[in-house]
């Protein structure tokens, strides 16, 4: 294996189980999955597609809570060790600059990720179609909109963890309101998180089976001493509807658009029975990860058939070596994106 290394400082809580001797997959799940289950509080029917990060010691996360009349919002949530989870009985709360009420329609798939000294909440929600919506906080408390960062049409959003070149940087999945005929994942730079541009293509769709419908982000990067390390979904379509999978590719650390390694084989697909059998049936999907650079652990908490909340493991090095070993990059990944 090679010596990788993980720019993402110390977290020794990270929640942990060591890889089953006879895995040898890249990613192997926790052995009491899932971590949450249905009506995890009055008048929420499902929580899934959620994201966490470190907190004060402990951890907190936000949460995609189908309620029980079908419409999604963001929860809070809380946890001494990430895998048991007490949560606000009430969504979120946005404001806007001034302090007023600025609640989105509706809101779903929520990443969180911390840059500099300021969290960013990041997810979908309806801006006269599918759209883009992000908000920051620095205490957890008080949660601030910002300006939507694109147009309509668009999905899963998923910010870097630092600036690069002195310039904020977000992935996204261009998109239309319904299943998406098209899915490519695109980047975005922004000086002010207000203003966005100089897109670039990063990777589309592909001919592997499991990724041949679209595609689209996960958690935020990890800087590792390879590249950027991302953690996808990919879908494909059967007769029985569309099946969501867990992909892996590396950016280059100072042109992201441009992906150094892609791997051909899915790092997790739908097989255990919460995540084949639920209200939309074969799904894992990546929206969070958590790591600790001392020992290259990483904890990946994904969406399991759009009812529960799963949680796998691997390290820095096993999955790095995988998606080399196993890299499927074309010319059009490796390039530059821009045309």
């Amino acid at each position: 294996m090679k010596p990788i290394t993980m720019h993402t400082g110390s977290l020794p809580q990270i929640p942990w189980q060591e890889r089953p001797k006879n895995c040898a997959a890249p990613l192997w799940r926790y052995q009491d999955n899932p971590i949450i289950f249905r009506n995890p509080i009055p008048g929420v029917a499902r929580i899934f597609n959620s994201a966490v990060i470190p907190y004060q010691d402990a951890f907190v996360g936000v949460f995609r809570g189908e309620q029980t009349d079908g419409i999604p919002f963001i929860y809070l949530g809380k946890s001494r060790d990430g895998m048991h989870w007490e949560f606000s009985p009430q969504k979120i709360r946005f404001v806007d600059e001034a302090g007023n009420p600025a609640m989105p329609l509706y809101a779903y798939d929520p990443r969180l990720v911390l840059v500099d000294d300021t969290y960013y909440v990041i997810w979908c929600q309806d801006a006269y179609g599918a759209a883009i919506g992000m908000a920051k906080t620095k205490d957890f408390e008080t949660f601030v909109r910002l300006e939507n960062p694109f147009l309509p049409f668009n999905r899963n959003a998923v910010l870097f963890p630092r600036k690069i070149h002195g310039k904020y940087m977000m992935l996204s999945r261009p998109s239309d309101s319904g299943h998406t005929p098209f899915g490519d994942i695109f980047l975005s730079e922004s000086k002010d998180m207000e203003y966005w541009g100089h897109h670039r293509h990063v990777m589309g769709k592909s001919n592997r089976w499991w990724e041949n419908v679209k595609i689209g982000g996960g958690a935020a990067p990890i800087e590792t001493s390879e590249g950027w390390l991302l953690f996808y979904h990919g879908v494909t379509n059967t007769c029985n509807g569309f099946v969501y999978s867990i992909g892996g590719a590396i950016l280059d650390l100072d042109e992201p658009s441009k992906v150094k390694y892609r791997c051909g084989s899915f790092l997790l697909t739908p097989e255990m029975w919460y995540e084949e059998r639920g209200f939309v049936p074969n799904v894992c999907f990546p929206c969070a990860t958590l790591q600790d650079a001392d020992t290259g652990r990483i904890a990946i908490y994904y969406g399991c058939a759009d009812s529960y909340v799963g949680l796998a493991f691997t390290t820095a090095e096993i999955a790095v070596d995988y998606i080399c070993a196993h890299d499927a990059a074309g010319d059009d990944d490796r390039c530059d994106g821009k045309r």
